[in-house]
């Protein structure tokens, strides 16, 4: 990097730290631009080919673990040096504050696979400055054994694919969801609950720059890809997605509500999680890319961010729910929730409900009716916190429906209701509305069960 490039880029860290943005890079050391045995040589393929790629067939062929044609070799101490130089380099003279690792998996494989506690891994533990920057992995690659969601050792944290995925069937209204819902909600405990991980150990996500955008998400069920140049045969193709009646873009106003409830819903849902919630740039503002879930070769309109088109009504609604997000410590927890009772009042961390306030039992987490959950969150057992304080949180994906709120509070003020999302805190309600989220705070001196 030139001088002038490097000091262009310190500018902008520094720019963004003033505004209290952290600024997280995210690298490929997963392979490089030489291709497969038919690529160009570039760099690395003339210097020392068998020492900088893992190799097949004798030396003749590239192992294609990155789905790239050729895959870098960390398992050489000299190409894991390379890695290391560079981290070190980004963080020390670009001040940068942490990465995110595309394919990760491939940094990990060892001789015999993937491997938690592999060269890759220890040499970040043990460096005194790496290991004090925030790691996020993207836990899976094309090759064997590819797939490591909920494998990767602390520090790191985990884009989070059952949660995208989850998220997106419940609302979409796909039977049985729920229950994996209830996982997702209390940060996917079944894959990071281990080795001393904690809740945010889980990167939350409905969208990321792989995939359709979030207005793209409620617009269409078909990608539309024929400008990469490869006959609509890239990105993913099983989307969960809906167009809530209309494919692509249309006036049709009931439709376009649909659309904006959905999106409300999901973004609700994401901010409520336990785990660390990510969002892509450009959905706050109902940024769409066509149909296109996979416009890495589109700088041009597609994928540049429009701010003379936001969506403001949406943008408004993001903000208020990082606020809610800011103010309850509930929601931003370290521990995961099990429903053990806290020492301080004896009340469980954690209490499923329905919408009658009773709680369902095994066999009802199965049943495809069951599309209300209701959940009563207060500070973990383990953390051994006094505070009282609790929130009561609904994810309602069927009809409207009574609600009966939990007398394990003095009080419930509302705080959240997607279907009104103006709303001000502390509105009345009559019922939970079709297709809905909403949130209530505990409330010292508000009566006893019951409407607040």
């Amino acid at each position: 990097m030139s001088k002038g490039a490097l000091w262009e880029f310190q500018t902008m860290v520094r720019r963004f730290h003033s505004a209290g943005i952290e600024v997280i890079l995210d690298v490929v050391y997963n392979h490089t631009a030489e291709g497969d045995e038919w690529g160009p040589t570039l760099a690395f393929r003339g210097l020392d080919n068998a020492s900088y790629y893992r190799l097949a067939g004798g030396g003749r062929f590239y192992v294609n673990d990155a789905g790239t044609g050729n895959t870098l070799n960390l398992t050489h101490p000299m190409v894991l040096r390379m890695v290391m130089d560079s981290l070190r380099y980004w963080v020390e003279f670009a001040h940068v504050d942490g990465f995110r690792f595309d394919l990760a998996t491939t940094l990990g494989r060892e001789v015999h696979g993937f491997d938690p506690n592999g060269g890759f891994f220890d040499a970040i533990r043990q460096d005194p400055l790496l290991s004090r920057v925030k790691l996020i992995a993207e836990p899976w690659d094309i090759g064997p054994g590819g797939y490591q969601l909920g494998a990767y050792p602390h520090p790191f944290h985990e884009w989070n694919d059952k949660f995208r995925d989850g998220v997106r069937r419940f609302w979409k209204g796909d039977a049985g969801m729920t229950r994996d819902l209830a996982a997702r909600v209390l940060g996917s405990a079944d894959r990071f609950d281990h080795s001393g991980r904690a809740a945010t150990a889980s990167v939350n996500f409905i969208t990321s720059h792989d995939g359709f955008t979030l207005e793209d998400l409620v617009s269409f069920t078909i990608k539309r890809n024929f400008a990469n140049g490869e006959d609509n045969r890239d990105g993913h193709h099983e989307n969960h997605s809906d167009n809530l009646g209309v494919e692509g873009p249309t006036k049709d106003a009931k439709v376009l509500a649909a659309r904006a409830l959905r999106k409300r819903n999901l973004l609700a849902t994401l901010m409520l999680a336990q785990g660390v919630p990510m969002l892509l740039a450009g959905d706050e503002i109902s940024h769409t890319q066509g149909g296109n879930n996979n416009a890495y070769a589109q700088d041009n309109e597609t994928s540049w961010i429009d701010w003379t088109r936001a969506d403001t009504g949406l943008l408004a609604f993001v903000a208020k729910l990082t606020a809610l997000r800011r103010s309850l410590p509930i929601l931003r927890q370290r521990r995961f929730l099990h429903g053990h009772k806290r020492p301080s009042d004896a009340v469980p961390d954690v209490i499923w409900r329905r919408a009658d306030g009773t709680v369902p039992q095994s066999e009802e987490w199965h049943d495809p009716a069951f599309r209300c959950l209701c959940v009563e969150l207060r500070m973990a057992a383990e953390g051994g916190d006094p505070n009282p304080d609790a929130v009561f949180a609904v994810f309602n994906t069927g009809a409207a429906t009574a609600l009966h709120l939990p007398d394990t509070a003095p009080g419930w003020e509302l705080l959240l209701d997607t279907t009104r999302p103006d709303m001000a805190a502390g509105a009345t309600f009559s019922e939970v509305p079709a297709q809905s989220v909403l949130l209530f705070r505990s409330r010292t001196g508000l009566p006893k069960g019951g409407k607040p």
